[in-house]
């Protein structure tokens, strides 16, 4: 029997589970399946919208991570964040109050930050563990006529992507590997910069989901997390039964990002690239939307256009084009031993 490696259960067999075992009823707008980043159900004049994500990565500054992640997803689909529940589960013979502070501070400070209520969860030591794990829910709620989903995307439309790739991975990699990295040589302050793309650039999109959607007619937005932009890009594509033609040569890769990738010799397209935005629109609108973000200090890039399914998805650099790379397990994986996993 295979065995899967780390990473995301193989889109293909998580399909068939989803299909097989589903159980909705009228009131679900979106329900579980590929490439959405969140449920949707309809509470009467407005959609309630849930996401629960875990963080598997990060252990430094974990529990602002969970709640920073989770309210992407919220964001992705023009729902405003605001109730958030934690699981924490803490390591067996690890755990002491200043453990267990130190995470509900995390997440206390990163609900203030986003202006959303922390209502519940659960906390419990438990066994075989050797890091502490959070699984954040997190709900949030929309007007019905602003929803967004990953499967908007129309042939035609232009693919924007905000601020760059692998921020995600730059920040876990500069937090996770900061002895190793010193010892090959990395200065204080390279490291403080590539830790700190945690909150510049960022790896929240909620700012800039949030202005698309009440700045132009948004068809589709995601936040491509675990597979990087590459997996991301496949998501959206699933989700909206079309095709991608991705200028590579257009997709940002951020100075740190590209040494670190460097050094672990990482394709930066699949490392775990939370705080980039991919956003489809209508090429009529293309640009006013690229401008807004800019206006506020959000940097954003034309990258590519949908395309009819039948020509697939495909990666343009130079004079060459080809299949888009998929990474079914998140380049940084190869980083990270099974028992830091």
């Amino acid at each position: 029997m295979t065995r899967f490696p780390v990473g995301k259960l193989p889109a293909k067999v998580l399909a068939r589970l989803l299909e097989r075992y589903r159980l909705e009823d009228e009131r679900v707008i979106v329900g579980a399946r590929i490439g959405e980043d969140a449920a949707v159900i309809d509470m009467g004049e407005r959609y309630l919208v849930a996401k629960t994500d875990p963080i598997t990565f990060a252990t430094d500054r974990i529990g602002w991570y969970a709640v920073c992640i989770s309210a992407n997803d919220l964001a992705t689909m023009g729902a405003t964040p605001r109730w958030f529940l934690a699981t924490v589960l803490l390591p067996e013979g690890k755990t002491d109050e200043a453990l267990a502070e130190g995470i509900f501070q995390e997440i206390h400070q990163a609900c203030r930050d986003f202006g959303i209520s922390l209502v519940g969860g659960h906390t419990e030591i438990t066994y075989d563990l050797n890091r502490p794990l959070v699984v954040g829910q997190m709900l949030g709620e929309v007007e019905k006529d602003k929803l967004v989903t990953t499967g908007g995307a129309q042939i035609g439309d232009l693919l924007l992507l905000t601020k760059g790739i692998a921020i995600e991975a730059t920040a876990i990699l500069a937090r996770e590997k900061e002895v190793h990295l010193k010892e090959r040589g990395y200065s204080q302050a390279f490291l403080e910069r590539a830790k700190g793309y945690l909150f510049h650039p960022g790896i929240s999109v909620v700012k800039e989901a949030l202005l698309a959607q009440g700045t132009v007619p948004v068809h589709a937005m995601h936040d491509p997390t675990e597979g990087g932009l590459a997996m991301g890009l496949w998501e959206l594509a699933q989700a909206a039964k079309v095709g991608l033609l991705v200028e590579g040569d257009e997709v940002v890769v951020l100075p740190e990002c590209e040494r670190l990738c460097t050094e672990f010799g990482l394709d930066p397209l699949g490392a775990i690239a939370s705080g980039a935005l991919i956003i489809a629109v209508s090429p009529e609108d293309g640009d006013r939307l690229k401008k807004a973000l800019e206006r506020e200090g959000i940097p954003c890039y034309l990258i590519g256009e949908v395309v009819p399914p039948e020509q697939g998805l495909r990666l343009r650099r130079g004079d060459r084009t080809f299949d888009l790379p998929l990474f079914t397990e998140d380049e940084i994986a190869k980083v990270f031993t099974w028992k830091e996993l």
